[in-house]
């Protein structure tokens, strides 16, 4: 089965791990919009990809025996100190030497690949550097006054509430990202294809407004799965319900149908209203144990594979089944659910 997974950071990270537990045919399209951190420096200073998502990506993906387990702990390490190096990861800086060095993202994931063993594949989702922008609310004494945002440090830590997001090319407003043709094609040639969970509007959804990945991903005879978050992540989406998070993902792809939903159950104050939501996407909702114990906040990658594997295997969802229902009738049956916009 080839399974194709979207996102970034530790929310792409858990999916990739329970991932290899379903499959060994995995292939990873990763968000390179970051500018915080080593990530961030980098990329301002030598012009490159952000790399730090991509090598949490690569490590998830690194073979567990023999010597490939020291590169994926070298890959992670991270230097101490003050100095210049002092925050960097060294997987960050082999990688950027790479791109320096070969220039094509997808050739230097995958020589990188070949020391950490890696199973499957790594892959941008775009070859150059993106910016994302946000129309944010709740900044100004009036509440209602949209403020834009620029940059995924920013817009992950806006105090504001995120309304909706935007992606620039390197040449900034106006220039519509180009999507990596390798992920276009995997995306177009999976089996299964899932999103989230992780960062919502800057790593979930920014995969759905490149036009390629887009137009791919309605387009994908693959099945489609959705894995929510387990909590509410401040800034980003403070004060959203696991509902409130399909209502977004719809608002920004309105063409895209889903087949199905994982969210954990203990995460779901009312499971209605999410069956609701994920029928107006065309999926059904499957809920279940599948936060880390004694980790509410983390996913259990054991638990994530088994989810996503009843899901795959057609299994009905029982009482936590979705019937149809519109995007418009779910939203005035919330029952006091606030809006998002």
């Amino acid at each position: 089965m080839k399974a194709v997974a979207l996102g970034g950071g530790r929310g792409l990270h858990v999916t990739l791990t329970a991932l290899r537990r379903v499959t060994d045919d995995v292939t990873a399209v990763v968000t390179v919009a970051d500018d915080g951190g080593s990530s961030g420096r980098l990329r301002r200073e030598l012009g490159l990809l952000p790399p730090g998502d991509l090598r949490k990506a690569m490590v998830a993906l690194a073979d567990t025996g023999g010597s490939p387990v020291l590169w994926a702990e070298l890959f992670e390490h991270r230097f101490g100190g003050t100095g210049a190096l002092a925050g960097h990861a060294i997987g960050n800086l082999v990688l950027a030497g790479l791109l320096e060095l070969l220039g094509d993202p997808v050739a230097v994931l995958a020589e990188a690949g070949k020391l950490l063993g890696v199973r499957g594949r790594v892959l941008p989702m775009c070859t150059e550097p993106l910016e994302i922008e946000a129309d944010v609310t709740g900044l100004d004494e009036d509440l209602d006054v949209v403020r834009r945002i620029r940059g995924q440090v920013a817009i992950a830590t806006t105090p504001g509430r995120v309304q909706r997001i935007r992606l620039h090319g390197p040449g900034g407003p106006g220039e519509p990202p180009q999507g990596c043709p390798e992920a276009v094609r995997a995306v177009l040639d999976a089996d299964v294809v899932l999103l989230g969970p992780g960062s919502w509007f800057t790593s979930v959804l920014p995969h759905l407004l490149v036009p390629s990945l887009h137009e791919a991903l309605v387009r994908t005879a693959a099945k489609k799965v959705v894995v929510l978050n387990l909590v509410p992540q401040p800034g980003e989406t403070a004060g959203f319900s696991p509902e409130l998070h399909l209502d977004v993902l719809c608002a920004h792809a309105p063409e895209l149908r889903v087949d199905a939903v994982i969210a954990d159950a203990d995460a779901v104050p009312v499971p209605d209203r999410l069956r609701r939501a994920a029928a107006a996407l065309g999926a059904a909702a499957h809920l279940s144990p599948i936060a880390l114990a004694g980790s509410p906040d983390r996913h259990d990658p054991a638990a994530l594979a088994s989810s996503i594997s009843r899901a795959l295997d057609g299994l009905p969802a029982g009482p936590e089944e979705a019937s149809s229902t519109t995007l418009v009738e779910q939203r005035e049956t919330r029952g006091g659910d606030e809006p998002w916009r």
